[in-house]
């Protein structure tokens, strides 16, 4: 068994022994480092900070390794940290490897494992919350800050900035391959912690990279590059749509030969494709065209990586998220323009953002080199095809109608592209912020609060005018605090050097993941066990908490303005009042009132909730209202192109919902609501519940040990509880449409066995002669209007119908298939029967 990293520590572990152990383990891995990684270990094992400014494929992350090696043969705890999760999750499995499970724990905000090893890989905020909170004191030996240009991000700036200024005991190495001008981040690290600190940088790329700018129509580009054997290719677009529409366009293309389509069939085997986007992606990876954007299940863009990284995929078609570390292979990056809207408005690219991109180009150990194309603006490349047409004729030229840019257009073209390609990225910027959280960290540290709040404020990394800025929102926080007695002032210092004191008890991670969560339990006190409603309004006020799905709220108010515009146009209400009128018309916000006064309540108690905002919101409790499985939930509110956004948003819910409601405040109605929450993510992508559910439960004693990723989902039929909600919901689907007397909405469903929309509206005729409407309330949705027969293979399930008279002698029959239901991934029945018992 070859020994881990951990197992080859040197005695003494002295500056020679140490580099020359780690040298001796790269050898056996059959890596030989370059002369930047050489440089940036031989700093590090002298005790000096390094911050190493290296392009993208030049080997950072061994450097990194032996940064935790150094700190590991020290005695020393190392921190390593990430801008998301998904990177520090990576980054953990890898160095549970390298060093052995037992030296390695993460803390991400909603999982910790093994959070005492010496080796921990967490967020950017973890880290900061934990300098806030103990400063100088906190074991803290060593500090590896990757992406660290994340520093000069607006929200999130701080997190990368607050370890610096409170952390002098750390050694630090910072890693970035778009830094900028860095010399003020080497003068303040040396000031801070005392250590000498070495800047490590090199333009040169162990692949280098060669630009251009070309005139000729996207398409002839990447038939020139295939043509050129440049592939993989890897086309930038700024949009999800944009990526999308781009690939299917390029489907006209021969990309693959018949062998290469059968290879990549035979790669995916039987994988699940859903209906919608699915499908359609099928369709392109087959033909060797792969897209790859952050709206997409996660399942799926691991597909595209893994197809790539075959060398199956010659087109990848994606957004620019390729700049945050993906792992897909690229032998060229081709810029489809220079400009992006970045939520506020419509901007050239910054310098930090195109070196960022481009880098990805050219893989280290495959390619000789990687290119970067920039395509011309459309109208530059349509205008110069005029002229070329045109010839040299001068009249014919003049005669040359030119086409204009799209509306809205930023305008940009090859001096713009030869600003990004040749300039250094921009200088960081910093973005420090003070909150409630900062405050009550820093008061909850040992040591006199007022010395260490002042230090914080007046030697930030901001400009005076804005330190001043920070002085006065400091103040107005601690007299809200002192006043809501939050805090209270002390005559003489206590045993810990305080002289201002916290009233309450600080939750470890009450500035991380989901903050609200304890003010939604003080909320659950206020609801009725006994409504009707009590199950799903627990949902609604766990919903309230989380971040907001914007793409499906966007939707919900889409969805709810049409019908409104619908039913007021109906009514022959006038223009200007319809727009008066729909101005008022939102999202969905259940218990929306009640809600909001708890949030009040609370925030008078625990001042520090105002850094959140509260959220009432439906998505899961309008999916489960609606009977409405993933596909149709997607289908319904348009949401194909963002359904990897809503899948995690669902997954988010179910997280929390099993880990925040307390056993007193669960009902078997809200356990089944759950259960069926956790197997619809399971079945349409296992691997955001998988990892998350390793990490709570898959451990031995010490935490480490953590079990194998499960291939796939499991049978949807091997949670029976789960299983039967989702019949449920299938058959209450058809509920709500008959009730709705939508015939061709329940045609859709079940036209293939033979009930097509004249089948039904004939088979429910009588019962509308008999009676006005169809319940579809909760008393109609329960468990007690479905009466399940099990059967080997099968089960026979009858829907009972909630008329006004209360006889219950109507409803439909179906077969559910258990075969096809686990095949599917959801509940798989026939219809029946429709009709009076």
């Amino acid at each position: 068994m070859t020994p881990t990293l951990a197992e080859l520590m040197p005695e003494p572990p002295d500056e020679d022994s140490l580099y020359a152990a780690f040298s001796t383990w790269t050898e056996a891995q059959g890596i030989a480092m370059y002369p930047a990684q050489q440089d940036a270990v031989l700093e590090l094992v002298t005790g000096a900070n390094v911050i190493l400014a290296t392009p993208t494929g030049s080997g950072k992350s061994l450097v990194a390794t032996a940064a935790h090696f150094i700190a590991l043969a020290g005695g020393r705890r190392s921190f390593y940290t990430a801008p998301i999760k998904a990177l520090v999750s990576e980054k953990f499995f890898a160095l549970c490897d390298t060093f052995g499970a037992e030296n390695v724990g993460m803390l991400t905000g909603d999982a910790s494992v093994n959070p005492e090893a010496p080796i921990i890989c967490c967020t950017a905020e973890v880290l900061a919350n934990m300098a806030l909170r103990q400063g100088r004191n906190a074991d803290v030996g060593l500090v590896i800050m990757d992406e660290f240009h994340f520093y000069a991000e607006p929200d999130r700036g701080w997190a990368w900035q607050v370890p610096l200024l409170e952390l002098p005991q750390a050694q630090f190495l910072l890693l970035s391959a778009t830094l900028g001008d860095v010399s003020f981040f080497t003068q303040d690290l040396t000031a801070r912690t005392g250590r000498p600190t070495a800047l490590v940088s090199s333009g040169e790329r162990p692949v280098p990279l060669y630009y251009s700018y070309v005139l000729t129509p996207l398409q002839e580009t990447i038939e020139e590059l295939l043509a050129g054997g440049q592939a993989p290719i890897y086309v930038v677009h700024f949009t999800q749509d944009s990526a999308l529409e781009r690939a299917q366009a390029l489907m006209s293309i021969n990309v693959c030969t018949r062998e290469e389509k059968d290879r990549i069939a035979e790669l995916i085997g039987d994988f699940r494709f859903t209906a919608g986007f699915g499908r359609t992606l099928s369709r392109l990876v087959r033909h060797g065209i792969g897209v790859h954007h952050a709206g997409m299940l996660p399942k799926y863009r691991r597909l595209v990586e893994t197809l790539a990284q075959a060398g199956l995929l010659k087109i990848i078609c994606g957004t620019d998220t390729l700049g945050v570390g993906i792992n897909v292979p690229i032998r060229t990056v081709v810029f489809t323009g220079l400009s992006k809207y970045d939520g506020v408005r419509q901007r050239h690219l910054k310098v930090r953002e195109f070196h960022q991109i481009a880098g990805r180009a050219g893989r280290a150990g495959f390619d000789e080199a990687g290119g970067v194309v920039v395509q011309a603006p459309e109208h530059v490349i349509a205008n110069e095809k005029a002229l070329a047409k045109a010839g040299d004729d001068p009249r014919k030229r003049r005669q040359v109608v030119r086409k204009k840019p799209a509306e809205g257009f930023v305008s940009w073209g090859e001096p713009t592209y030869d600003r990004l390609v040749g300039s250094e990225p921009e200088t960081l910027t910093s973005q420090f912020s003070v909150t409630h959280s900062t405050l009550l960290n820093v008061i909850a540290r040992p040591g006199d609060p007022v010395e260490a709040m002042r230090k914080l404020l007046l030697e930030n990394h901001d400009d005076e005018r804005t330190k001043r800025q920070h002085v006065r929102r400091a103040i107005a926080i601690y007299r809200a605090l002192l006043a809501g007695g939050v805090i209270e002032r002390l005559d003489e210092p206590d045993e810990d050097g305080r002289t201002i004191r916290l009233t309450i008890d600080l939750p470890d991670n009450f500035a991380l993941n989901q903050p609200l969560s304890p003010m939604a339990l003080g909320a659950l006190e206020l609801l009725d066990k006994e409504a009707p409603t009590y199950a799903l309004d627990v949902v609604s006020v766990i919903e309230s908490v989380l971040d907001n799905p914007r793409q499906v709220i966007y939707a919900q108010i889409n969805k709810a303005r049409g019908e409104a515009v619908a039913a007021m146009k109906a009514e022959g209400i006038e223009y200007e009042e319809r727009m008066e009128l729909l101005s008022d018309v939102t999202h969905p916000k259940p218990l929306a009132e009640l809600l909001d006064a708890a949030y009040e309540i609370y925030k008078r108690g625990h001042p520090w909730v105002a850094d959140y905002e509260l959220r009432p919101k439906s998505v899961v409790r309008d999916m489960f209202e609606r009977a409405m499985n993933f596909v149709e939930y997607v289908g319904y509110y348009q949401l194909t192109r963002s359904e990897g956004l809503v899948l995690r948003y669902l997954a988010d819910a179910y997280r929390t919902l099993k880990r925040t409601v307390p056993d007193a405040a669960r009902t078997e109605e809200l356990d089944d609501i759950v259960e069926w929450l956790g197997e619809l993510v399971r079945q349409v992508d296992s691997s955001l519940l998988d990892e998350w559910e390793q990490l709570r439960s898959g451990t031995d004693d010490d935490g480490a040990g953590i079990a194998p990723t499960p291939a796939g989902p499991p049978r949807v039929t091997a949670n029976t509880r789960a299983f039967r909600v989702l019949v449920r919901n299938a058959m209450f689907r058809r509920v709500e449409l008959a009730a709705r007397r939508d015939w061709w909405a329940l045609g859709d469903l079940d036209a293939a066995d033979g009930w097509d929309a004249d089948a039904w509206r004939e088979a429910l005729e009588p019962y509308f002669e008999e009676h006005t409407d169809i319940g579809t309330g909760p008393d109609a949705r329960g468990p007690q209007r479905l009466i399940v027969e099990e059967q080997p293979g099968h089960w026979l399930v009858r829907q009972i119908l909630d008329d006004p008279a209360g006889d219950h002698d109507w409803g439909f029959s179906a077969d559910v298939d258990l075969a096809a239901s686990d095949e599917a991934g959801e509940a798989v029945l026939t219809l029946t029967d429709v009709g009076q018992l």
